[in-house]
């Protein structure tokens, strides 16, 4: 089975995207982008800055955009 995605552009698919990743990040696991690039990427779509290993506060807040959105 394969799946497409039709925007990957979209806010929302990337935020679910970073949700995971910031999962691994908090508990400890190493993923391909570094924690910088990740937080980053958060706080754009957030609009919070987040400073180093404040994985736990970043996921917090893309899960909650993500229930406001349904």
């Amino acid at each position: 089975m394969t799946y497409t995605i039709e925007n990957p552009a979209d806010p929302r698919v990337q935020a679910i995207f970073l949700k995971a990743h910031l999962k691994m990040l908090s508990i400890g696991l190493k993923g391909r982008n570094s924690g910088t690039k990740i937080l980053a990427a958060a706080s754009k779509i957030t609009g919070t800055a987040y400073k180093r290993g404040q994985y736990t506060a970043a996921l917090q807040d893309i899960e909650a955009l993500l229930t406001q959105g349904e």
